[in-house]
């Protein structure tokens, strides 16, 4: 008992200063001056941005990355990789390849000089090449991820688009109401209705800004919302009928998603059983009989 208290205090007050450090941050005064907002009406200060340190990084980035040769063909394919993953600023590609060479001189010099391990030149090498191709494989990654979150929130986005239009909004404001209440649940997909309504406002044809929509997320769902919607303005079609027959594909196809993942747990759990838990077993099963066969086989060949 008296030596369990010391370990107890050390994580009380191992909680204790979390708790205290998470409290105190920008974000969390941030969520706490925008919930005493709601309350009484004022609007919550803005937290400044450290923008300083982040222009100079960024701009160093982009002076090495407009350095950096490349095609045309790769500039398409990594432009619309990085609108999937959200970022739409003109000087992304740039910071992108600034990044990617900066990781591959990192790598290079990690390894080429003493600092960590013996220098070895095709090491180095070896490093540079996975420094230059890890900034791709991250930007995949997330890129999946995004996509993956605006999948998630397609069916209750649709199934507001459907109360919205039944109770009497146009298509456009339905499209306004969605992207505000969904903003706080899914931000990404809040994020591209917002989009769509500033093109709206903008002067472009709907048609046009839903295709937009379509290119920005790459994602089948979108796509056959799309052109759902498409047809539907063309044709004269009841939107609200239509909206409802595609929410309910769009949630069966979520919900075969979600069966084929379970079905593939089985087979995705052989590894870790394998590798992890079944030496571990063997070890508290077997270790003591071979410590005991040890033991009285021992002397006997002695």
């Amino acid at each position: 008992m008296t030596m369990l208290l010391p370990l107890l205090g050390f994580l009380f007050v191992s909680l204790l200063v979390t708790a205290a450090a998470m409290a105190l941050s920008p974000a969390a005064v941030g969520t706490i001056e925008r919930r005493l907002g709601e309350f009484t009406g004022a609007r919550p200060k803005e937290v400044a941005e450290d923008s300083g340190y982040e222009r100079v990084m960024i701009e160093s980035l982009k002076r090495i990355g407009a350095a950096a040769p490349h095609s045309s063909s790769e500039m398409g394919k990594l432009q619309q990789k990085l609108l999937w993953a959200g970022y739409r600023s003109h000087d992304a590609i740039a910071v992108f390849f600034g990044i990617r060479i900066a990781c591959a001189l990192l790598g290079f010099a990690l390894l080429a000089s003493p600092i960590l391990i013996h220098p070895s030149l095709v090491l180095a090498l070896g490093a540079c090449g996975i420094g230059y191709l890890l900034p791709s494989m991250v930007l995949g990654r997330l890129a999946k991820r995004r996509q993956h979150r605006i999948r998630l929130g397609l069916p209750d986005a649709l199934d507001l688009l459907v109360v919205s239009v039944e109770a009497g909004l146009g298509l456009d404001q339905a499209i306004q109401r969605v992207g505000e209440e969904l903003a706080f649940a899914h931000k990404d997909l809040a994020d591209e209705l917002r989009l769509i309504n500033l093109e709206l406002r903008a002067g472009k044809a709907r048609s046009e800004a839903l295709h937009n929509l379509a290119e920005r997320t790459g994602l089948d769902d979108i796509q056959s919302l799309v052109a759902m919607l498409v047809q539907t303005d063309k044709f004269g079609t009841s939107v609200a009928q239509s909206l409802r027959v595609h929410s309910d594909t769009v949630r069966t196809k979520r919900r075969q998603r979600a069966e084929e993942a379970a079905a593939k747990t089985g087979v995705k759990m052989v590894f870790p059983l394998v590798f992890c838990i079944f030496p571990a077993i063997w070890v508290v099963t077997i270790g003591p009989a071979a410590i005991k066969f040890v033991q009285v086989l021992g002397p006997m060949n002695k």
